[in-house]
């Protein structure tokens, strides 16, 4: 994500929170001071302290994403880990033209779901998911939990910040 708000956002800060377009809706209510009720924007995180310098990344504000890919299929990011509870791309077809080409092979056939480390693996090419076993039945308890809970991920009696509180930054 990027974002511009000169005398708010310090100019080339970087964050490596992580962040959904989701985000947006509870930042945006944050910045105009209005308080989300707990049934609206239920995956939805005030990012205004991160975007305004004042939230570090050692204290993240999401502690997972959960997401769900263009056919439903759910899937679950915690830190650099990537954990897909299901097989293929879960939206794009890979079996024939014009996606065939970038098809790549399929590192653990037998596996149910997929495992990253995106850290060393930006491109999603290693599962990890026999390999990792701890970490991938961590997560899918994790998934498990969220998913019977209605998927809900953003606090409750989230509190907006308001523009007329924001600092201004020093230009100098």
């Amino acid at each position: 994500m990027i974002a511009r708000w000169p005398a708010r956002i310090p100019a080339g800060q970087v964050s490596a929170q992580l962040i959904n377009t989701t985000d947006i809706f509870a930042t945006v209510a944050s910045i105009i001071g209005f308080a989300l009720p707990d049934d609206v924007a239920v995956d939805s995180f005030d990012m205004l302290p991160v975007l305004i310098g004042k939230r570090k990344d050692d204290d993240p504000v999401r502690p997972h994403m959960l997401t769900q890919s263009f056919r439903g299929k759910f899937e679950l990011r915690v830190g650099d880990w990537k954990y897909l509870a299901h097989v293929g791309s879960g939206g794009n077809n890979y079996t024939r033209k014009p996606l065939l080409e970038y098809a790549l092979p399929e590192e653990a056939p037998k596996a149910t779901g997929q495992l990253y480390d995106l850290g060393k693996d930006p491109g999603e090419r290693h599962n990890l998911f026999f390999v990792e076993t701890e970490r991938r039945e961590r997560m899918q308890e994790l998934l498990a939990e969220l998913t019977k809970r209605g998927g809900r991920s953003a606090p409750r009696g989230r509190k907006p910040i308001g523009v007329a509180n924001l600092p201004l930054v020093d230009k100098r």
